[in-house]
């Protein structure tokens, strides 16, 4: 008959307990880490307000329309027309001018892609900063000759579905995509938006806003991706 076996004794080890304070500094932390990031994510429509309201001289009107709140650029792909897929965050890291519009493109479209290459040259040395964009949308063929000339000036040409393109690029009431010329930032968010139908006058407010966003933005945007 087996003898009984002696209660074992169980170990503990201890721990060490964190210092007090140590709690209260890690949340501490993370408030601040969520702030710098909540910062970093406004910090392109802050400083366009400050441009438009604050560096802006007295009287001197401006073209360009604020988007509140800014739009993100979704998790969502494009379509080259070599039918390669182009996630559109790989877009992020330079400023876009953005136009939307069908496949056909017809007399109108293509002369508001001509202003938008234009716009874009009249920023002489800070065009660099900036890519240019025609965001198709819908499943309409591209002239083979405009294609061409669209990828000899360097522009860039995606498919991209419509209610992808709605979320990030908005339009006010009544009005169209078309109707207007994009500005988005290097994070990627949309946020500022000129009419696609510029004229000389017109041209030259929008190019004074597009400086001087330009200009404030050179402490944390540099050309190129």
């Amino acid at each position: 008959m087996s003898q009984p076996q002696p209660d074992e004794v169980l170990g503990l080890t201890v721990h060490s307990l964190p210092k007090p304070g140590e709690a209260a500094g890690s949340a501490s932390s993370g408030r601040l880490k969520l702030l710098a990031i909540l910062l970093a994510c406004s910090l392109p429509v802050l400083v366009a307000y400050f441009v438009f309201y604050v560096v802006r001289p007295q009287g001197e009107a401006h073209l360009g329309e604020l988007i509140t709140p800014v739009r993100p650029v979704p998790a969502a792909q494009g379509t080259g027309l070599d039918g390669a897929l182009v996630p559109l965050p790989s877009l992020k890291a330079q400023w876009l001018l953005v136009k939307v519009d069908g496949g056909a493109c017809v007399q109108d479209c293509q002369k508001q892609l001509t202003v938008l290459r234009q716009f874009r040259l009249m920023l002489g040395k800070d065009m660099d900063r900036l890519d240019w964009l025609w965001l198709i949308n819908d499943q309409a063929p591209v002239s083979p000759a405009l294609a061409a000339g669209l990828k000899h000036d360097g522009a860039t040409v995606l498919r991209v579905d419509a209610d992808t393109l709605a979320a990030w690029l908005p339009a006010p009431a009544g009005k169209a995509q078309q109707d207007f010329i994009y500005v988005v930032d290097p994070m990627g968010n949309t946020m500022m938006r000129f009419p696609s139908t510029l004229d000389s006058a017109a041209a030259s407010k929008a190019k004074r806003d597009m400086a001087h966003l330009l200009r404030a933005s050179l402490t944390w945007d540099s050309p190129g991706r």
